[in-house]
């Protein structure tokens, strides 16, 4: 029997997606599930809700709630990442509310930017206790790895650690037919490439029975741009002036550039419909919601799951029947995968996953202009991680410096100083800096 371990199970939605999938694997049949949280009362929900979903699908799979992280790890084949260090009260608040009396404003802020930088700061250490773990019960699992900041944290764990890890992301598989829906194009037959890094990875090519469809997207894009107000406006602004669309949502990449959340121009937030603070919104919404869904979700013995496009479970079908299975995956760009990014740069490219593991494939160059707007995000994220690993303080006030949205809004002497209070303000969730 295998085993695929859960860490972060108390995110029940998440578990059943992710684990539910595992249930209508064939291959995964007489697996044991190993669930394990911090919060035993969401690891209880979880376990909960699992087991009723076994039941009505009738898998034959074991589920185990284990409050010892290192027995839950025990000798699995497989592990699912979905943690979120220090919550959203109070760290999530934290990278919110401090950045804001200094003027500068985000939207999710869990990638780059000051509150990515705090994120991977408080996570990096938590990841690699994982990692200690791994290599004593079960230095052969794969970590597929769902927790953002998904480049610092990936890339440090391929750079520091011997666990074999990758990134997974769902922006990826949904871009190119979401984008046609949202356009009012037909999706069947289609083929893209893509490529970049988490959260900005581009549609290099996308194409129809040869045909390449971007100038029909493009002439779409600009007509829906013209007449009415919609939620992809950052996207499209960036593929007119960039040339390609990319892959994570508007609000994301709406703080990943120095473009387009402005204090000096504020009817900027209005044209292009930028969700200022929508993280925090989204977080008290899903609190409120859970408390309504809990019932339904956790003590309906009737529960049903359809596969989702998440590739956990296909990932984990491809290595266990050499059935071979393509993804997009966060990997090291060791050997130059991206030709124009870093080596110690984490990279979103296509891999094939079969019974030899996950296999990264070459793409070349990208586009001059998007290795650059790639760059920029990668110096801040390399400087994270060497902020993470050498407990470096100098670091972290570098790496704000040189993300692209700090850097356009506040002076030097501004971003140490807020650097500074936000270190004091998450206090126990750091470590110690020198």
């Amino acid at each position: 029997m295998g085993k695929i371990t859960f860490l972060g199970a108390g995110s029940t939605i998440f578990a059943k997606n992710v684990l539910g999938d595992c249930m209508l694997t064939p291959s995964l049949q007489e697996f044991e599930f190993a669930l394990f949280d911090i919060d035993l009362d969401r690891l209880h929900d979880s376990e909960t809700m699992l087991k009723h979903l076994k039941e009505t699908l009738q898998a034959n799979v074991k589920i185990e709630a284990y409050t010892d992280r290192k027995e839950a790890l025990r000798g699995a084949k497989y592990v699912v990442n979905a943690i979120q260090v220090g919550g959203y009260d109070p760290c999530t608040i934290t990278d919110f509310e401090i950045p804001k009396k200094y003027g500068l404003r985000q939207t999710i802020a869990d990638t780059v930017g000051i509150g990515g930088i705090f994120r991977s700061l408080r996570t990096i250490p938590v990841m690699l206790d994982f990692a200690t773990d791994m290599e004593e019960v079960c230095p052969d699992a794969w970590l597929l790895n769902y927790t953002n900041p998904m480049a610092t944290l990936t890339g440090t764990m391929l750079r520091y650690t011997g666990v074999k890890t990758v990134g997974l992301c769902h922006s990826v598989q949904v871009c190119a037919p979401e984008l046609l829906d949202r356009l009012g194009m037909e999706k069947d037959n289609i083929q893209w490439k893509i490529a970049g890094i988490n959260h900005m990875a581009w549609l290099l090519e996308i194409t129809r029975e040869g045909e390449d469809l971007y100038p029909e997207i493009k002439r779409r894009a600009k007509e829906k741009q013209q007449n009415e107000r919609h939620d992809d406006m950052v996207r499209f602004e960036l593929m007119f002036r960039f040339g390609y669309y990319v892959t994570e949502s508007s609000e994301h990449n709406a703080e990943y550039f120095p473009y387009f959340i402005k204090e000096k121009y504020p009817e900027l937030i209005e044209r292009l419909n930028i969700p200022l603070d929508e993280y925090p919104r989204r977080c008290i919404n899903q609190i409120e919601d859970w408390k309504k869904m809990r019932k339904d979700l956790v003590n309906n013995k009737h529960i049903t799951h359809e596969r989702t496009h998440e590739y956990a479970s296909y990932i984990m079908e491809a290595m266990e029947t050499n059935k071979p299975f393509q993804i997009g995956g966060n990997v090291l760009n060791k050997g130059r995968l991206i030709a124009n990014l870093p080596e110690n740069a984490c990279v979103e490219v296509p891999c094939l996953v079969d019974r030899n593991g996950i296999q990264p494939t070459y793409v070349g160059e990208l586009p001059e202009q998007l290795a650059a707007l790639n760059r920029t995000n990668i110096n801040t994220q390399l400087l994270t991680i060497e902020a993470a690993m050498k407990r470096k303080k100098e670091a972290i006030y570098q790496a704000a410096m040189l993300d692209p949205h700090t850097s356009s809004e506040l002076s030097i002497d501004d971003i140490v100083s807020l650097c500074d209070d936000l270190i004091e303000a998450h206090g126990s969730w750091l470590q110690s800096f020198k």
